[in-house]
């Protein structure tokens, strides 16, 4: 069981990392990696609601009728997402500024209503929490690397702190919205040589 509950851990690592493996995600993903912080911020964010959720719903899952499992699937998913946005307010007030209206939309996250429906619906507890970590994890790293090369070019920054001299131009570009479908494009391809070999 537990080498099992590695598997689900890890696959979320790589095999199923979501906006490059499973292309889901892919709003938030696009809107609030223009830098690391926002990108971290909103990973660490869905991965609190994802493990949260997914091991509620786990447990519950014996107990929900299916005909009205995905209202109660939004329903325990809300929740979490109103106590991330309630602690982000009290801990976090700039940050919740940056992420805007990304944040309550978590709540419709393809991500997290997907891993609840196919995976922490049908499986334990255990499981359920490994899947939703390592899914929750591969988010982040995913969304901070989009962002990492964002920021990098397009504001010459990173985590706000200046990286070149001051002679160099940043590729405003790369911040501006058609920047993240071509720096996305560019990963998405990058990742599907990596799985190829």
């Amino acid at each position: 069981m537990a080498k099992s509950a590695v598997q689900e851990f890890t696959k979320g690592l790589w095999d199923e990392i979501p906006p490059f493996r499973l292309v889901l995600g892919l709003c938030p993903t696009l809107a609030v990696t223009k830098g690391v912080e926002t990108a971290i911020g909103m990973g660490i964010a869905t991965t609190f609601v994802l493990v949260c959720s997914n091991v509620i719903i786990s447990l519950l899952r014996t107990m929900i009728p299916k005909t009205v499992r995905i209202a109660c699937f939004i329903v325990v998913i809300a929740t979490f997402v109103t106590v991330v946005e309630l602690l982000m307010q009290a801990y976090a007030y700039p940050l919740f500024l940056k992420l805007g209206i990304f944040t309550p939309l978590i709540v419709v996250n393809c991500i997290i209503l997907g891993r609840a429906e196919a995976f922490a619906s049908k499986k334990n507890v255990v499981h359920s929490l490994a899947d939703g970590l390592g899914i929750g994890i591969g988010f982040t790293l995913s969304l901070a690397a989009l962002a990492m090369v964002r920021e990098v070019f397009g504001n010459g920054t990173f985590y706000n702190i200046p990286v070149f001299g001051p002679s160099f131009k940043p590729y405003t570009f790369m911040v501006e919205a058609p920047g993240a479908f071509v720096c996305l494009g560019l990963m998405l391809c990058i990742m599907n040589i990596l799985g190829k070999k």
